[in-house]
């Protein structure tokens, strides 16, 4: 049995639209509306979408930076909702750590290396000073930097470096899961494979989970165990990672990998045909009826445009869409 270590159940994020002096409230923008997830103790999921999907949200609210308009989340089998504040602050957030894009705006520029590793160790622990020196080090040692750059400050250092300072930090406190906001977009290509080796390594020593929030299809086949495709707030397909890449069920799932490099010349020989969607994803104040994706998709028919799809189960996954039985296994 699965040792799941959190959970999200029909996960709802609604921001309001207020219009006029009195502010009132004209309509909602549908962020995240109804997904749910599970992620494995020491596995990697990984959100997948174009802009404005829903993954962002998602991963703040698992990070408790937004209130859910409705859902729940369960870490360790725990509602978080039964939590009180000191619960939340002692028991969740030191086991639920981030790294954000971009290592550079994640830092303050003022603070040595030393500094910005040991934050996280000197608000929420008691531990001596030669206790945090020792620890630092022993990140950084982790990391792969030395213990002689520790006084640096963030500018001395390359993206790379950077990044993997900011991985330092978020492991400060002992971790459960870690979320992992495009961690390597906004470094070099060839600096991108050093620190997913990097974060597959400290997976595997220390049993951590991953929320990996990412575009690049490449990254997400190499550290991802599940994916989870999200469209305006949904998730339209879901499941292991290997058998959705291989065996792609949602056309939005198809067009993606059609866009990305993983789709190569010669595919049209082996019946992978390059999927170039139409129109952009509509607006989430006032989304499609029917299935959100049949405005942009090339196997659209009239019950899609009526008719909501359900999450259903096809083998190891999960797909929303009304036409995955017709296609073939």
């Amino acid at each position: 049995m699965a040792d799941v270590l959190l959970e999200g159940r029909d996960l709802t994020k609604h921001y309001p639209i207020s219009h006029g002096l009195l502010q009132r409230t004209v309509g909602w923008v549908r962020a995240v509306d109804g997904v749910s997830f599970t992620i494995e103790r020491g596995k990697t999921l990984s959100l997948v979408g174009e802009s404005g999907a829903g993954k962002t949200t998602t991963a703040k609210a698992v990070l408790l930076l937004e209130r859910l308009t409705s859902g729940s989340i369960l870490f360790e089998g725990k509602d978080l909702q039964r939590f009180s504040k000191s619960q939340l602050k002692t028991e969740y957030r030191p086991r639920v750590q981030a790294v954000q894009q971009n290592p550079w705006s994640s830092m303050n520029p003022r603070m040595r290396v030393r500094d910005i590793i040991a934050e996280p160790l000197v608000v929420n622990t008691r531990q001596s000073k030669k206790e945090v020196r020792s620890r630092v080090l022993e990140l950084l040692a982790q990391v792969g930097i030395g213990a002689d750059c520790a006084g640096h400050y963030p500018h001395e250092f390359s993206g790379g470096q950077r990044q993997r300072i900011a991985v330092a930090r978020a492991l400060a406190l002992n971790p459960s899961l870690v979320v992992l906001d495009e961690p390597v977009s906004a470094l070099d290509v060839s600096i991108r494979a050093q620190i997913m080796n990097l974060l597959k390594d400290l997976q595997a020593q220390y049993n951590l989970s991953y929320l990996v929030i990412a575009h690049n299809l490449a990254t997400v086949r190499y550290m991802s165990h599940s994916v989870a495709i999200m469209y305006m707030g949904q998730i339209v397909e879901y499941g292991d990672a290997e058998e959705l890449f291989e065996r792609p069920l949602h056309p939005y799932t198809r067009a993606l990998m059609s866009a990305s490099l993983l789709t190569l010349p010669g595919d049209e020989d082996q019946g992978i045909k390059q999927i170039i969607l139409s129109g952009e994803m509509p607006s989430p104040l006032n989304p499609p009826t029917g299935c959100r994706f049949h405005t942009r998709c090339i196997e659209a028919r009239d019950v899609c445009s009526k008719v909501e799809p359900e999450l259903i189960v096809k083998g190891k996954q999960r797909v929303r869409c009304h036409h995955v039985v017709y296609r073939r296994p």
